[in-house]
């Protein structure tokens, strides 16, 4: 009784809690142009727009978010046929942003960069619309490591390549070390959520971030590679013994950002379904096809996360192993088997997968 009292008044308190930023300067401007959104306060009416904002959740491509947003809104009982949803940064090629109801769906690109510079202005945004209580999830896949391909990573804390739960930045040519340490109560709350769920295998760990998708993961197949496979699997389970479950590009600064701007952020799911780049130490790497056939894994947990009405589910990524994917030329799910092709619609996606079958299901990319 306690603890759930205890929790209770957490939550009480993270909604009320109003995203901080850690920069004077920007209280003394008379506009802020988000330059990288297309968004200026002198001519956007951010607190009309993004006012009534509570989770934002954030991946890699432009695409895939679209996508997601879709099925939020049917999720939400928002959709209706015909309806679009429009691309709030349209005026810029460099990220694309969608809303509906509470859900901001934002892209951030690939790697630290591209991602730092999104979150600088996601937070300006969400600072000048008075946003509070918000939670920040990043969704996305990455390489697993010791794990089950398809396995779901909930991080627990961001580390460097060489192990250390730090995010460095150098400002004005001066190195600045930042925590990455992630919220912990996030943690349970969606731990919990796959529990409920019992779809897949969820492991809370440790997620390297890296500053490269070859050389900096240790892939064999890069223009430049010197080292051999020995050094890397002796590498990978140095990572594994360090409590790291997963590599990708973007955690680390996730994590001191959003921490640093009074933000509940998660990357595992937030962000993570590991592809499987990396195997059980000695063992042979499988076949990638560029694409996760596990990716409708991670978006169960922040989808399936307690909000009003919310419980969402998505698989958007085309692989030639995965069991059904979301056909984003006709808003459908697109099952392709040993019988002809069929389309069926959103609402009856998870009906579909819980049904027991004998066919085996197959996608060409």
């Amino acid at each position: 009784m306690a603890s759930s009292v205890a929790e209770t008044k957490e939550l009480e308190n993270h909604s009320d809690c109003c995203v901080k930023l850690c920069n004077p300067n920007v209280a003394t401007m008379k506009e802020d142009v988000l330059y990288h959104f297309n968004l200026n306060t002198a001519t956007h009416d951010f607190p009309a727009m993004f006012g009534d904002v509570k989770f934002v959740c954030v991946g890699g491509s432009p695409s895939r978010m679209k996508a997601f947003i879709r099925y939020v809104a049917s999720e939400l009982g928002l959709d209706h046929p015909g309806m679009d949803y429009p691309n709030i940064c349209a005026g810029t090629d460099r990220y694309a942003m969608f809303k509906v109801g509470p859900v901001l769906s934002v892209s951030h690109g690939m790697g630290i960069p591209s991602i730092a510079i999104m979150l600088h202005e996601l937070i300006k945004l969400l600072y000048h619309a008075r946003c509070s209580g918000i939670t920040v999830i990043r969704i996305g896949t990455s390489g697993g490591i010791g794990l089950e391909p398809g396995s779901v990573v909930i991080t627990r804390q961001a580390v460097d390549a060489c192990f250390k739960p730090e995010f460095e930045q150098v400002v004005l040519g001066k190195r600045v070390i930042r925590s990455t340490d992630l919220d912990e109560q996030l943690v349970q709350e969606l731990t919990q959520c796959s529990a409920d769920l019992s779809e897949f295998t969820t492991v809370v760990g440790n997620t390297m971030c890296t500053l490269d998708f070859y050389e900096g993961q240790g892939r064999l197949d890069g223009a430049l590679c010197f080292y051999t496979e020995k050094d890397k699997q002796e590498y990978l389970k140095a990572a594994y013994a360090a409590g790291i479950r997963n590599i990708e590009m973007e955690s680390s600064v996730f994590a001191a950002m959003c921490s640093a701007c009074g933000l509940r952020g998660r990357r595992a799911l937030g962000r993570c379904s590991p592809l499987p780049f990396f195997c059980p130490a000695g063992s042979a790497s499988m076949p990638f096809s560029g694409t996760s056939p596990w990716a409708p894994h991670h978006q169960h947990l922040p989808s399936s996360h307690p909000a009003p009405k919310a419980c969402f589910w998505m698989g958007w990524h085309p692989s030639r192993l995965c069991s059904a994917r979301l056909c984003l030329a006709c808003g459908q799910m697109q099952i392709l088997s040993v019988s002809p092709v069929t389309h069926m619609p959103l609402g009856e996606m998870r009906k579909m997968l819980e049904r027991p079958t004998s066919a085996e299901l197959r996608f060409c990319c």
